[in-house]
């Protein structure tokens, strides 16, 4: 998917490709629910979840994955394990197919972001 121009995560939503949109909407359910305190936001052209005005996690639907940005390097460091396992950039854990999306890994990631700040790469 081409950068989105959506003004809201639900625009974004309905703009992603049919086969991902389920996977797309548990991921923002599972961070709505884990990241209290947190905004919700577009940026770069996709969901972003701010605290203090500063985007720590985001996710997309990109061309040939769906990728989960996880701007915390505390946290993967801490995770540097279980992500080991992964196809992992520097701050972006991707997923080839929707239904190979870890919401398990996901969930404790966002979890160990939610629990204090940290440093952002």
């Amino acid at each position: 998917m081409v950068r989105s121009s959506a003004e809201d995560v639900d625009g974004y939503l309905a703009e992603v490709p049919e086969d991902r949109r389920e996977a797309l909407t548990r991921l923002r359910r599972l961070c709505r629910a884990e990241l209290t305190g947190f905004e919700e936001v577009m940026a770069y052209g996709m969901p972003a979840y701010e605290r203090n005005g500063t985007a720590e996690i985001a996710f997309a639907s990109q061309r040939q994955c769906i990728s989960f940005y996880l701007m915390r390097s505390d946290v993967r460091e801490a995770f540097e394990e279980r992500l080991a396992e992964q196809d992992m950039g520097k701050g972006c854990l991707r997923f080839r197919k929707p239904e190979r999306v870890d919401f398990d890994l996901v969930r404790d990631l966002l979890k160990a972001t939610a629990a204090a700040p940290g440093t952002i790469c």
